[in-house]
């Protein structure tokens, strides 16, 4: 079994190579796929024989990213894709316990009968994510969630070829979410494994304590925003036959996190233009990167 993996860069801080640290003794192979605007300096910073550096001499999106990470692993015949952001790195024997789970499942058929699950029917095997949101849940076993994030994934090669990869045309945001969805509309599994820990950092979220309610506000910037208000109608249009309530709460989504702009955020009127522009592109069919 031929594990390799794929990290993506954006004007990536120093605490990158400790990061990829954390994973890169397990596989066999490490594609740095750079968005970074150019000029870029990062080809000096990763020296590693295990690394292949790649500039995309500019910022074309994550999903595009992926999918040339993904293209150096077919090309190399690689099983597995480990899909990685910069600013995440695994707990101490995470990915050990992933990769000892996708071999034992692959050459134990009574494991295969007691879960349920086959080694083949595996789409995405994921970790669970340590964020702000959950930091303090206590998780064991197995788990089938409907979407996960991107960061410390391995990606079965096979089914990524099946359902056409990563959608270039999403750019950011809602890229993780629509592979998910997509491998499953294809009959395979999401699965994760929840005693395997990443550390993930979702930007600059804070809680607030507001009415007696505890909340969570993302700050994310209004170019997010807008990713995220315009992607969300995509993923409605493209899975709401198969998926009717997960895309009818993520649309509602946008109207709390609206709320939560105006009572808490800076720069609101810019981001809530943004909201607006996003929801305009996508009614006109705009996809891609902002211009």
């Amino acid at each position: 079994m031929k594990i390799v993996g794929v990290v993506v860069l954006y004007n990536p801080e120093d605490n990158v190579i400790n990061n990829i640290k954390s994973y890169l003794g397990l596989i066999d192979k490490l594609y740095v796929v750079d968005n970074t605007p150019i000029p870029n300096n990062n080809i000096n910073v990763f020296k590693d024989k295990k690394i292949k550096y790649i500039s995309n001499n500019g910022n074309k999106g994550i999903a595009y990213a992926l999918n040339e990470g993904a293209k150096e692993a077919i090309k190399d015949k690689a099983d597995w894709l480990l899909t990685m952001d910069q600013d995440s790195s695994f707990k101490e024997g995470s990915l050990e316990k992933m990769i000892n789970f996708l071999q034992e499942i692959k050459k134990n058929k009574l494991l295969e009968e007691v879960l349920g699950l086959s080694y083949d029917k595996i789409g995405v095997l994921s970790v669970c994510h340590r964020t702000e949101f959950n930091k303090g849940e206590k998780l064991t076993g197995i788990s089938y969630p409907l979407v996960v994030m991107t960061s410390g994934n391995l990606i079965n090669l096979d089914v990524y070829k099946k359902v056409g990869g990563f959608k270039d045309w999403l750019f950011i945001d809602a890229v993780d979410f629509d592979y998910c969805l997509n491998v499953q509309k294809h009959k395979y599994e999401v699965v994760q494994m929840n005693t395997a820990e990443l550390k993930h950092n979702l930007g600059n979220i804070k809680r607030i304590e507001f009415l007696g309610r505890t909340m969570f506000v993302t700050n994310h910037s209004a170019t997010r925003r807008y990713y995220i208000t315009r992607n969300r109608h995509y993923l409605y249009d493209l899975y709401q036959e198969d998926f009717l309530d997960y895309c009818a709460i993520e649309l509602g989504r946008t109207r709390k996190e609206l709320i939560k702009i105006i009572l808490f955020e800076d720069n609101k009127l810019e981001k809530i233009k943004a909201i607006y522009k996003g929801y305009k592109d996508y009614k006109k069919g705009i996809k891609g990167g902002l211009k």
